[in-house]
């Protein structure tokens, strides 16, 4: 089997000492690609050393995520605007809005966001989008923006059936994780009525290990703990979601 972690951050220093070990299981579990969203400026670095590591399993993105948009944040937009030239990106991201912990910047990130999916539209590049306690604020940018050169992955995602069904109308994909095994998910009431053909599967590792591994760190391995708990909802083999799953990132990504 061969599947597409859509969104993991192996870069990360909780992965300094085994890195290489952590890709080695990815791929002995069938997990072959692993796609790499920017965080921020001081992330850069050490996400492009991961991927000159690792050039057969990894493909990175570009992007600002919402809960780093601080005062210094034009700075750091044009220091993503730049990187976004080097043509060596699969996609814009983690982009997105974040009001769970902080309102201080919400009109910051509403600018970085909607910067950043105008430059996704403009280099024809899929885009990575965290989501949280922003529904509404989200889904108005989204309409505004989706002139039909907007795709994308709303990364872990764990809405409502209302809030998925907004997405897949806006023509996004679903990134579902480690939290689709929790007990607390409500995806899982209505995971069969999704559409497979607009799900990925990720894992934003270190974070958000599934069923059996919470409480440890997360990595792209136990992805397929996430497909294994997928296909027993939908009642169907592990192989499809694998081969579902990948063809839809292979072809969202352009991988």
């Amino acid at each position: 089997m061969y599947f597409v972690d859509t969104h993991t951050h192996i870069y990360d220093k909780e992965f300094d000492t085994d890195r290489a070990e952590v890709v080695q299981r990815a791929v002995e579990n069938g997990v072959q690609m692993l796609l790499l969203p920017n965080v921020d400026a001081a992330t850069i670095a050490p996400m492009l050393d991961t991927l000159g590591q690792f050039p057969d399993h990894c493909r990175v993105m570009m992007g600002l995520q919402p809960e780093e948009v601080r005062e210094d944040y034009k700075k750091v937009m044009a220091c993503i605007e730049k990187e976004l030239e080097k043509n060596i990106y699969v996609g814009v991201g983690e982009i997105g809005l974040d009001f769970y912990w902080d309102t201080t910047f919400e009109k910051q990130q509403l600018e970085v966001f909607e910067l950043q999916l105008d430059w996704a539209k403009q280099l024809k590049l899929p885009v990575s989008i965290h989501a949280r306690n922003a529904f509404d604020k989200m889904r108005a940018v989204l309409e505004k923006k989706q002139d039909g050169g907007l795709r994308g992955v709303m990364h872990c995602f764990n809405g409502t059936l209302d809030e998925a069904k907004a997405y897949l109308d806006l023509g996004f994909h679903l990134g579902l994780g480690g939290v689709t095994t929790y007990k607390s998910c409500p995806v899982k009431d209505f995971l069969a009525k999704l559409p497979l053909e607009r799900i990925v599967l990720e894992t934003d590792a270190p974070y958000l290990s599934p069923v059996p591994h919470r409480g440890k760190r997360n990595e792209p391995a136990f992805m397929v703990d996430t497909a294994r708990k997928i296909a027993e909802i939908r009642q169907c083999q592990l192989e499809e979601i694998a081969e579902i799953t990948t063809q839809n990132a292979k072809k969202l990504f352009d991988l």
